[in-house]
């Protein structure tokens, strides 16, 4: 099963990769921030204590054996850049979207409400990355440009690349207005209709169909799709949009594992 326990923290892992990495999405049960953050909130910029962020990350961290120093994560802007981490974080935060690594010594981590978590692996080269993909992301082609660094940082084959889309918020949930519509049908042309979806009078984007095709378009066919709705679930999951930004962030996290 996808979902796992680790004392009151719940989390979900990706069935598409292999034991040489350590994988989770971690829900929101388990941790120590109040309402309306509780519990496991992992966000530092929305008003919850930061002795609680720092605790409940110290805490998923430990669950899944990695050490909390190792830690490498941005400052996520809803952008297309893409950050290599050679070691974990000893510097100011970079604004990026994506991150990569080949340093097994070195946890790659980032913060979700909505937006989606993806997760990629290069078992062949030795790489991992972790993308932050909203609507601005997915239009700029953030998953795309992380594929180009780890051909070019890595010299990673796409066909070698196992790539997983996470918990986010499902195109039933996700209105969008005359902007994003228009940046959508710029980014994907004749693909648009795949990833517009008309319910009634609105227009609904699905994030998860976008990200797939921007992934296959970059020569990745090892793809799988969570399929869980952040908004339809916030018993488990934060969801910016079904909570009116009163809420907290998750966090997702890859690591290499040491070799013997």
């Amino acid at each position: 099963m996808p979902f796992h326990q680790n004392d009151s923290l719940r989390y979900y892992s990706f069935d598409i990769f292999d034991s040489s990495v350590t994988q989770a999405v971690f829900t929101r049960r388990g941790g120590v921030s109040p309402t309306p953050w509780a519990a496991l909130n992992m966000g530092a910029l929305v008003g919850d204590d930061a002795t609680n962020v720092v605790r409940n990350r110290e805490m998923a961290f430990r669950a899944l054996g990695r050490a909390p120093e190792s830690l490498y994560d941005v400052w996520q802007v809803h952008s297309a850049d893409i950050v290599r981490a050679d070691a974990p974080l000893r510097q100011p935060h970079l604004k990026a979207d994506g991150i990569l690594t080949d340093n097994p010594d070195v946890t790659l981590f980032m913060r979700f409400a909505d937006c989606v978590p993806i997760v990629l692996h290069d078992p062949t080269r030795g790489v991992v990355g972790l993308v932050h993909a909203g609507w601005q992301g997915t239009v700029s082609g953030v998953v795309r440009a992380a594929v180009e660094k780890m051909q070019a940082w890595y010299a990673s084959s796409p066909k070698d690349i196992c790539a997983a889309i996470g918990p986010s918020i499902g195109a039933h949930h996700y209105e969008i207005g005359p902007d994003v519509i228009a940046s959508v049908k710029q980014t994907f042309g004749v693909e648009s209709e795949s990833v517009l979806l008309q319910q009634g009078g609105a227009v609904q984007f699905d994030l998860w169909q976008a990200n797939r095709l921007l992934l296959e378009q970059s020569g990745i066919v090892q793809i799988e799709i969570s399929g869980l709705c952040t908004a339809c679930d916030t018993h488990n999951w934060y969801s910016h949009r079904a909570e009116k930004g009163r809420t907290g962030r998750f966090g997702a996290l890859i690591g290499l594992n040491a070799r013997d």
